[in-house]
Parts: structure tokens; sequence; C-alpha cells
């Protein structure tokens, strides 16, 4: 049920933090993968970790926010392994953490295009050629912030909770092609990303006292739910968003 043999990942952001942990456990499961992010020696290292392992990887180094680069990082995969069959949004950015007041009008656009359009643009770069073959998986890493008000996150949090509406769009007009489009919206993970939210430990300490599991997030917990939206196991599930918390949200906890 969870086999991915045959099958073509291109996940975004995935040098490190969850993105690197959802290409090895895809790898793991059999897939090929392409490991995509700005800095190529990064992208490098993770692609020769994972064939290392016995995998197979490919590393494509790729500014999500420049959609000339996001068809190059397409047309590299597609010369390397013939198709995409799963595509994985995860790359994001939040260069500003507290309330939106603080926010300027250029990082907020910075947010939303890193965040959104570049989702859209892969998406409509790769979809058709899945619906041809009529199949095909996207997985948009969100965020669980995308479900609640915080006065710390900001704009960050607008743009997680447009990619959830992007993938109910998305998994309405390509279901018929049995294209599945969800989202994963993680709490706090241990992260480079979410370094701000988790490297004071009293705020950690904080954070993990909210969840009914006592702990935050570690990057495997988000990958493994990647795995099963990709494989054969999720295959009647489209347009959700699965949030993985420790149940932080059903606890009343705030980001």
């Amino acid at each position: 049920m969870f086999d991915l043999s045959g099958k073509v990942a291109v996940i975004t952001g995935s040098s490190r933090g969850i993105g690197k942990a959802i290409a090895v456990q895809m790898a793991a499961h059999g897939a090929r993968v392409v490991i995509s992010s700005r800095k190529a020696e990064s992208c490098e290292a993770v692609a020769a970790e994972i064939t290392a392992a016995g995998g197979a990887a490919m590393a494509h180094a790729c500014h999500v926010g420049h959609k000339e680069e996001l068809q190059g990082l397409v047309d590299a995969s597609v010369a390397r392994w013939g198709r995409i069959d799963v595509v994985v949004c995860n790359a994001a950015t939040n260069p500003t953490f507290g309330p939106s007041r603080t926010t300027s009008d250029e990082v907020f656009d910075k947010v939303i295009q890193t965040n959104l359009h570049s989702h859209l643009w892969l998406c409509n770069m790769t979809l058709p050629a899945m619906a041809e073959r009529k199949d095909g998986v996207v997985i948009i890493i969100s965020s669980v912030s995308g479900f609640i008000g915080t006065a710390l996150l900001g704009a960050y949090a607008i743009s997680k909770a447009a990619d959830m509406q992007l993938a109910r769009n998305l998994a309405v007009e390509w279901g018929a092609h049995n294209i599945r489009v969800n989202c994963i919206a993680p709490g706090v993970i241990r992260t480079h990303f979410a370094r701000a939210l988790w490297a004071d430990p009293q705020r950690a300490a904080a954070f993990a006292r909210r969840t009914p599991l006592q702990r935050l997030g570690d990057p495997d917990d988000v990958a493994g739910v990647a795995v099963l939206l990709a494989s054969r196991a999720g295959s009647y599930i489209t347009g959700q968003s699965l949030i993985v918390d420790g149940g932080g949200l059903i606890s009343g906890g705030e980001l």
C-alpha cells in the first residue's frame, strides 16, 4: 500500500528539514526523488546521501520564487526520468516574526509569491502531463497557523491558509484526471526553518505542554504522512489538509 516504486517525486526545499525527511522516506519507499533548494551544494549532498543508502536521487538547484527556475526544475526532472508523478510543494519563506502591522508591503509580497504563487506555478507546469497519464499527486506543506489567528506569524499564516484553499481548488479542477491534491499542516517541528519557535527552551517546553502528546514534532512525523498521501494507501484522499501537530490545535494551542 505504501510502495512508491517507479514513481518520480519532485520535492522543493528538500535540502534540509521537512523537505529532506520527505525525500529520504519517499526514496526509501522506492521513489526516484529530485532534491531541490536554492543552494546546489546542499542539494548534491542530500542526493548523495540518498544514493549511498541505495535510493535513486538527483539534485537541481532552484529558487521557487523565480518562475523560470521552476520551469528549469521541471524540465531537468523530465529529462532525467521521463516524467513527474508526485510534486511536493515544501519550499517556503518567513522573513518576519511579529504582527501584520510591522510587515512591509515588500515582505508581504515576497511571502505570498514564495509560499503561494510558486505552488500554483509548479502545479500548472506539471499537472497537464499527469492528466494525460490519468495519475498524479500534489502535496502542499501548509501549517496549523493557517487555521488560527496569530500575533507572531502574520503574512506567513495568511499564505498557509491560502495554500489550503489552493489544494481544495486544484483537487476539484483535476480530480477527474485521477490527480489528488492535499495539504499537510504541521505544528511546531524541530527544523531550522521553525527555529524561532523552539530554540528557546522555555518557549519549546511551553509549546510541548500544549499538545496532548507532550512533545514537539520531528521531520519524520511529517514525512510519514507525505508517503501515505503519495502512495496507494492515500488513493481516496483529496482536497484535504491533514494536521500533524501532536494534537495541539484541538487542545487550544496558539502560535
